[in-house]
């Protein structure tokens, strides 16, 4: 239960952190304005907060193994909302960091 609660965690932090990204993204770069802006900082800040809510105590563990899920799921954005098309290279390094993420937080200690 204590890995399955990690992992929807870390989707979540993924979620509010390249979403509140992508809105300042769109909101300076697609001049969508500063409500886009301001919804976006307001996500990033929940980034923050959700990843206080993981399992582990230790933060640079907890940063580090989110590194490589924001890289998967970074890729997965840009796919399922910006029409990106990850080539193999991509998939493959994407599956890459997530072994690394599992290394990092679920490797027995």
């Amino acid at each position: 239960m204590v890995v399955l609660r990690s992992v929807l965690l870390f989707v979540l932090a993924a979620v509010a952190e390249i979403g509140g990204a992508w809105l300042v993204w769109q909101g300076v770069r697609e001049h969508r304005g500063w409500l886009w802006i301001g919804a976006g900082v307001i996500a990033l800040g929940l980034y923050g907060f959700v990843a206080t809510l993981q399992p582990d105590a230790d933060f640079g563990r907890i940063l580090a193994a989110y590194g490589g899920v924001f890289v998967a799921g970074s890729l997965a954005w840009g796919a399922l909302v910006d029409g990106y098309r990850p080539d193999r290279w991509d998939v493959a390094g994407a599956l890459v960091c997530l072994v690394g993420v599992a290394l990092i937080m679920y490797a027995p200690r």
